[in-house]
């Protein structure tokens, strides 16, 4: 077994970069740049189809973006010289987009006559703007604080304790200071404030999933029978999987949402399977909670309770059409937005996101799909694919066993939250309430996503610097204290 590795020495994870090694910064920030050209472009032809000219001030939040995304760099850069260069440029377009088309909507909420006066420090945009700076600021000083990933582990059961309490804080509240479109999932502080824990509980308990998978993985990893050529583990072993998999259930009843359950109980079972390298956890757990959705699905047709909205939102699924103006009414919206931006779009600013409820946060996917068409999706899609790949890779390359599975649960999660919300708008699987990450207005998430690239970047320096970042001068001996080392049994 791999065991964890003690913390190297302060001078390996905190020392500044060996200049001469590339570390490949200097291709970040042009990608940066690059990144918010397109940003600009996208403003300027937002302003020319919605006011019809472009105004003096169209630049104005693009600029303050860089300013922010510079920063972004310049932190990474000190802190993290060797983490990959394609993460950041990448979060920075999908935030940098996200900022621009909630301005579009802004914009689109305002009379024609009014449009070209409307200030560009209004609004939601600026307000996700603000929050965009908030966010790197905390991610940031995560960064400053752990130095090595392998810091978390010594806290895993703190932290595990800590995510349980604030998956559950929603649940205990009552409807009326928890529950949003049906969805418990928020703390909110009388009408002008909430938060969403779940999205802090996601980070904390995948560090406990990992240091808990790191000791148990050589137990886990026995089989005891083999069935279509898949060895499957022992009975004795799927007690770990039952206990999230009815925590799963628990949060799918009491906090009314499939989104949240499917992200933690599959978050779980992929960080087991990368512990264990065994598809059988993946079979097992896949029929575990399609059993568990359709048994709550039954019983919210039969006995009502905590079940009914589950069952609701399953039959808005599969009948949308049936009842187009009372219940199916937002994914109704949802499809005829994509179906009217067929290939390419009806372009920035041409399209009536407005139409779709909720387009600023849990449907946004569809009122940028309505406007880019298909192959704008796809390119969206294709760099959350770019961080998912760029974060699987930190894992294989990492050396120790914890940042492995952390960086391999990390890169998941998000790729899962993505699925689960596009699955959702597309009439894919039933609608969630989870938020498209980077893109959706909202603080919490938006800080808890850029809190999950900082930790990404943490584990991809380590995993891209050298074992060595300041060799020693030829024809002396290579000192081996703080050198990674794995103990194998």
């Amino acid at each position: 077994m791999t065991a964890p590795t003690a913390p190297a020495t302060p001078s390996t994870p905190s020392a500044p970069a060996d200049p001469r090694i590339s570390t490949r910064r200097n291709t970040e920030l042009a990608l940066i740049f690059a990144a918010m050209v397109i940003v600009l472009a996208y403003s300027a032809a937002v302003e020319d189809a919605l006011i019809g000219r472009v105004t003096a001030r169209f630049w104005l939040i693009p600029a303050l973006l860089t300013l922010v995304f510079v920063a972004a760099h310049i932190i990474v850069r000190m802190l993290t010289p060797y983490a990959d260069p394609a993460i950041l440029p990448c979060v920075a377009l999908l935030n940098g987009l996200g900022v621009a088309f909630l301005r579009r909507l802004d914009l689109g909420e305002v009379d024609t006559a009014n449009r070209a006066h409307y200030g560009a420090f209004a609004g939601l945009g600026f307000r996700q703007l603000l929050w965009t700076l908030v966010s790197i600021v905390v991610a940031a000083v995560a960064l400053a604080i752990v130095r090595d990933h392998r810091v978390l582990s010594r806290y895993a059961y703190t932290l595990g304790f800590v995510g349980l309490v604030l998956m559950m804080i929603p649940a205990v509240l009552p409807s009326s200071l928890s529950s949003i479109n049906g969805a418990k999932l928020w703390i909110k502080f009388g009408g002008f404030f909430q938060i969403q824990p779940g999205e802090f509980a996601k980070l904390l308990l995948l560090s406990f999933f990992a240091y808990y998978l790191v000791r148990k993985r050589e137990v886990l990893s026995l089989a005891s029978r083999r069935f279509l050529g898949i060895d499957f583990p022992r009975g004795r072993d799927l007690g770990p999987v039952l206990v999230v998999w009815v925590l799963s259930l628990l949060v799918l009843i009491f906090e009314k949402d499939l989104g949240t359950a499917l992200l933690y109980f599959g978050m779980f079972v992929v960080t087991l399977y990368i512990a264990t390298e065994r598809v059988s956890w993946l079979i097992i757990g896949l029929l575990l909670f399609i059993g568990g959705a359709f048994l709550a699905n039954e019983l919210g047709a039969t006995v009502g309770g905590p079940f009914a909205n589950f069952h609701e939102r399953v039959e808005i699924w599969l009948h949308p059409f049936s009842d187009a103006t009372g219940a199916g009414y937002q994914l109704v919206q949802s499809l005829l937005g994509l179906g009217t931006g067929g290939l390419f779009g009806a372009g920035p600013g041409a399209g009536q996101p407005g139409n779709v409820p909720f387009v600023n946060n849990d449907f946004i996917f569809a009122g940028i799909g309505e406007e880019s068409g298909l192959f704008g999706l796809t390119a969206l899609l294709v760099v959350y694919l770019i961080i998912t790949v760029r974060g699987l890779r930190a894992a294989i390359a990492v050396r120790d066993s914890f940042g492995k599975l952390m960086a391999g649960g990390l890169a998941f999660t998000l790729g899962l939250q993505v699925f689960v919300i596009v699955g959702g708008v597309t009439k894919l699987i039933p609608l969630t309430g989870q938020t498209t990450p980077f893109l959706s207005a909202g603080g919490s998430s938006l800080m808890a996503n850029w809190l999950l690239i900082g930790l990404l970047l943490r584990i991809s320096d380590a995993s891209r610097r050298p074992v060595n970042s300041s060799p020693m001068p030829p024809g002396q001996p290579q000192r081996l204290a703080g050198m990674t080392t794995e103990i194998i049994r």
